[in-house]
């Protein structure tokens, strides 16, 4: 498979008419699903609701083109916005837009190097422990405006804690009519889509088609203008709304903000390699099709400097859209391109509309993107019934994403997990002595006098090379056979000590011979030395040759 491949011209190879009007059936919903949830997730991430279209608007035009996807929309997802917003509120916009490039580029190395197979090498429990911390980070930032609270002047609250706490310290300026308009919202997400499941005939046919955050949105909005209600709406926070195309332009780039903000670019770029190649295989099993890893990553790479370079955020891969666009249709990244185009129609022409949206409703959008991604059920499922060590690694990533940020979480969550990986290989790897008396053992092979057997089952390597340092030889110990049929690996520090056991062999004149080494273990042996240190006629087929050398020695 080439590391750079484009679905977009494989598609269009056998293009026909009724695939385009599929295509753009697919788009247009798709923009509609994605135009509420790109102006609430830029709202969270902290930043003004064009830029969450500008993202979409650009990633996801310059993604589908290049992707090595058939049906994946990009876009900005619930997984960025509380790293998005804590780059915001350290290092300011051009801060979060150098972190956007330079994660950009990140991702591009990484489809160049061919990264794209390692992603399935990061734990589920991982991704399911800082995906459940995002849904709790983001429920914990939307509180103020689904109450309407007001905070204190100079209240600095960015971290989840802070929020907490300034939220329990205004509760006494809950606004009614917030709540008010906030529960609509929740109940017509809640509910639209079981009247779409209910067997209503057409009326439930509708209902199915349109989104119900666009519902929600229209009903906010009628409310707001047609009821004695005062709530604030986007208009209100962000009253500078811009319906114009932004220009390219780069910021300033300074190396101490560069040096600043790469943890955040690093960690962005892991999360668009992740997200985008999980929705790349869901939509894979949804139509039949293989996508193109590598091709993917660096289209997503692309995608998120074009969208630095034009004042957007983070993009990636979205589960629930691309779901959405293979549901109703879209079969080729036309779709992907048509979803973009009606972002941009809408952004040029009808944006002075977002402006008479709710903040409440915005909160209770993203209370059920939360929801939806929280994964709670098997979260629950991994608690209750998977190893100490998984659940460990899940809740610390959990905790850690809630309390500090994905930064940590990632990083103590990969190197606690790595750790109980090789607790656990090493817990499997054991070093048996054979035993002439013990009936198991000389039952079908016969064990020469002094000749010693050692059998090694498991991996080899660092965690558990003290085991290795237990062979004890007899004082009148000729041969000692090393059993090695169960080793698929070994490392430097097992071969380091294969050396040690050879020099104590040969000072008391013992010869060591090692039985059935696999595939991998004698190409590291032959690469280090070792195999010519030992001599290749120490090298036995199986414990039946080596056996049968030992009887030879003792004549």
């Amino acid at each position: 498979m080439k590391t750079f491949q484009p679905k977009l011209f494989h598609s269009l190879k056998n293009y026909s008419a009724s695939k385009l009007i599929n295509d753009l059936i697919a788009g247009v919903i798709v923009a509609i699903i994605a135009l509420p949830l790109s102006i609430a997730l830029a709202i969270a991430s902290g930043v003004s609701p064009e830029q969450g279209l500008y993202t979409a608007i650009v990633a996801g035009f310059v993604i589908a083109f290049l992707g090595g996807s058939s049906v994946n929309i990009s876009g900005p997802t619930a997984a960025f916005a509380t790293i998005v917003a804590g780059i915001v509120a350290t290092h300011g916009l051009s801060g979060l837009i150098i972190a956007t490039i330079l994660a950009g580029i990140i991702l591009i190395l990484m489809g160049i190097c061919r990264f794209g197979s390692l992603i399935k090498y990061i734990p589920m429990t991982i991704t399911t422990g800082f995906t459940a911390g995002i849904a709790v980070t983001i429920i914990v930032g939307q509180i103020k405006d689904f109450l309407g609270l007001t905070f204190a002047p100079g209240t600095h609250a960015i971290e989840t804690g802070e929020k907490v706490e300034a939220i329990i310290e205004s509760i006494t300026t809950l606004n009614v009519d917030a709540v008010i308009v906030g529960c609509i919202g929740m109940a017509i997400l809640i509910l639209w889509p079981m009247l779409g499941r209910a067997k209503w005939g057409v009326f439930s046919t509708i209902c199915g088609k349109i989104p119900p955050s666009i519902i929600a949105v229209i009903a906010g909005i009628l409310l707001v203008q047609f009821a004695p209600l005062e709530v604030n709406t986007i208009g209100t926070l962000y009253p500078e709304l811009s319906s114009a195309f932004p220009m390219p332009s780069l910021p300033a780039f300074d190396f101490a903000t560069v040096k600043a903000v790469i943890p955040s670019a690093f960690t962005i770029a892991l999360l668009a390699a992740i997200e985008s190649l999980l929705s790349c295989v869901v939509s894979d099993g949804m139509i039949g099709d293989r996508h193109n890893s590598n091709t993917e990553l660096i289209a997503q790479g692309v995608g998120n400097v074009c969208s630095g370079i034009f004042g957007g955020i983070p993009a990636t891969g979205a589960i629930a859209r691309t779901a959405a666009n293979v549901k109703n249709g879209g079969r080729s990244p036309i779709s992907g391109i048509v979803h973009a185009l009606v972002l941009l129609l809408f952004l040029l022409v009808l944006m002075p509309l977002a402006k008479m949206i709710p903040m409440p409703i915005i909160a209770a959008i993203l209370f059920m993107v939360a929801y939806n991604m929280s994964e709670w059920r098997h979260f629950v499922h991994i608690c209750r019934f998977s190893a100490l060590s998984d659940i460990l690694v899940l809740v610390v990533t959990f905790v850690l994403t809630v309390v500090f940020d994905l930064v940590v979480a990632i990083a103590v969550g990969l190197v606690l997990a790595a750790a109980l990986f090789m607790k656990r290989m090493s817990d499997v790897t054991h070093v048996r002595r054979w035993d002439a008396k013990n009936s198991e053992d000389s039952k079908y092979k016969s064990i020469p006098d002094r000749t010693v057997v050692y059998e090694i089952n498991g991996p080899m390597f660092f965690a558990d090379a003290d085991k290795f340092l237990d062979f004890s030889l007899d004082q009148d110990t000729k041969c000692v056979i090393v059993r090695m049929s169960n080793v698929p690996s070994i490392d430097a520090t097992a071969m380091k000590n294969f050396e040690l056991l050879l020099t104590v062999c040969r000072e008391r004149n013992v010869t060591l011979l090692l039985s059935h080494v696999n595939e991998f273990p004698m190409t590291v042996m032959k690469k280090s030395g070792f195999y010519e240190h030992l001599g290749a006629e120490h090298f036995v087929a199986n414990i039946d040759d080596a056996l049968a050398i030992a009887e030879t020695m003792q004549k």
